[in-house]
């Protein structure tokens, strides 16, 4: 995925669409009349073989609201000059009464669509693996996957795609960018973004790959503090936990930072569970409320919760069930909160199979952390707020493309930046790639066994970026902040 595909929260949807009689009179009408009770409350409903006028009585022209959309289909099938499909005017006319809701997390996915989202939370796909919403008519990106090739091409949280290989998105819904974005492993897709501060539009070739759904990494810190990551919530998910936890207390762990950043979420099943595994049994994971105002409290159902110390890490990446699972520790559990506010998305999705492969995912409720907060478009406020350095979001730079000696552009601005991060003096960072710039390149070059050409292209930049990203790995004052936390727990225990 490039979500490309977006991991909403999925709630099993117990009622299935019935089959009913297809009239050819009024195949479109009984499609029609099935929607509407979908919408309504996902009603089943059945019609069967008999007297045609029963069936005649409670026709979508019984229903004044539908007229016009009776009418329409008519004249179009009737008077349009050219033939249309049946099922091209069904498709657009759903389409439209989920797009007129204005909501970005309630969609209409075609059989294809609906494929390809699931796909994201089961399997492996070819993409350039980030997740991605609609926003505003913008499409952006929630946070790109661990190790893919969006995260490699330096794509990051809150970057909105405006082309696809020169094509414009702008207005397009998430699953019709999915389509663009996503292809067969090895070949290039030409993304042209805009980033938070920075003025002028970014060109970003990502060589498409497959991305497997592995959602837990593991590492064992000093002094026995265990660090998992999870990067989303898929099928999965909690089993991969349970082996990494198992594996960090075979090491000897007492304590844990749980990194949640960057993180769009995904199935609100795996965040119960997960959520449920670090807090006491009968306390509140979230509530959520209804479209007739009742609300319901989710419970941790787990008898043996985790013991150690713990510090989770969020950011702006984080959304969705990954934001459940922070509040949830936050008020439930007491467990400290370090990074940056979340994404704030909290409202939660039903998805409704159609009998053809279709289906529709519409936003059925609100969730409310255990105290009773909306986070919506809010996000959650860490206890600690901790930002990371300025250089951990500076643009990618294109390898292929090649920065001298006075030449004057944006990207020189960001390479002088770059260098000056890893600790070499390029003067001042303004664009103009001048003697001290060729000096810095030259100097750096020299201590990577580079060719020392002084000119920024190919080898130099990829060794520029994976140097800064090593950099940030190493210093992540995130990281830092929430070790310190589990570690004082730690002491004051001993204490």
């Amino acid at each position: 995925m490039d979500h490309e595909s977006q991991q909403e929260m999925d709630k099993e949807v117990k009622e299935q669409p019935s089959k009913f009689v297809r009239i050819k009179k009024f195949h479109f009408i009984m499609i029609m009349f099935l929607l509407v009770f979908l919408t309504a409350g996902i009603t089943t409903f059945a019609l069967s073989f008999g007297d045609v006028k029963v069936v005649e009585k409670i026709q979508i022209r019984d229903r004044a609201e539908f007229e016009k959309l009776y009418d329409t289909f008519e004249q179009i099938k009737s008077n349009y000059v050219e033939d249309i499909d049946e099922e091209t005017l069904i498709e657009g006319a759903v389409n439209g009464m989920v797009e007129a809701i204005e909501d970005p997390y309630s969609d209409y996915m075609t059989i294809e669509e609906s494929k390809v989202f699931q796909e994201t939370i089961t399997s492996s796909f070819e993409g350039i693996g980030a997740y991605i919403e609609e926003q505003d008519g913008y499409i952006v990106i929630v946070a790109p996957i661990k190790g893919s090739p969006a995260e490699e091409a330096g794509l990051k949280a809150n970057d909105l795609i405006i082309e696809v290989d020169g094509e414009s998105i702008q207005g397009m819904g998430s699953q019709e960018a999915v389509a663009l974005i996503r292809g067969e492993k090895g070949t290039v897709v030409e993304l042209t973004i805009m980033r938070p501060g920075i003025d002028d539009p970014i060109k970003v070739k990502v060589t498409r790959d497959v991305i497997p759904i592995e959602t837990v990494y593991s590492e064992m810190l000093d002094g026995d503090i265990g660090k998992i990551q999870i990067t989303s919530f898929s099928e999965h998910t909690f089993e991969e936990l349970e082996e990494h936890l198992a594996q960090l207390e075979e090491q000897g762990m007492k304590g844990l930072v749980l990194d949640l950043r960057q993180n769009p979420g995904g199935l609100l099943d795996q965040a119960i569970q997960i959520a449920s595994h670090f807090v006491e049994k009968g306390e509140v994971l979230y509530q959520m409320e209804y479209k007739d105002g009742t609300v319901e409290k989710q419970l941790s159902n787990e008898e043996d919760p985790f013991a150690y110390p713990l510090a989770v890490v969020v950011d702006g990446g984080s959304a969705s069930a990954s934001e459940i699972v922070a509040a949830a520790l936050k008020e439930s559990a007491g467990v400290p909160v370090v990074g940056e506010t979340t994404f704030g998305k909290g409202t939660a999705q039903t998805s409704v199979p159609y009998t053809d492969g279709s289906s529709l995912k519409l936003t059925t409720a609100k969730w409310l952390t255990p105290n009773g907060n909306w986070i919506h478009e809010v996000g959650l406020e860490p206890d600690y707020v901790v930002p990371l350095p300025d250089y951990a979001n500076l643009p990618y730079v294109d390898p292929e493309q090649q920065f001298e000696e006075n030449m004057v552009s944006e990207d020189v601005t960001t390479v002088e930046k770059m260098l000056a991060a890893l600790g070499y003096d390029p003067g001042e960072a303004d664009g103009l790639f001048d003697e001290e710039t060729k000096e810095a390149v030259i100097e750096f070059q020299r201590e990577n066994d580079l060719d020392e050409t002084g000119i920024v292209t190919g080898e130099t930049t990829l060794t520029i970026m994976e140097q800064l990203k090593t950099k940030l790995t190493e210093e992540d004052p995130q990281i830092q902040k929430a070790y310190d936390l589990v570690k004082e727990q730690l002491e004051g225990n001993e204490n």
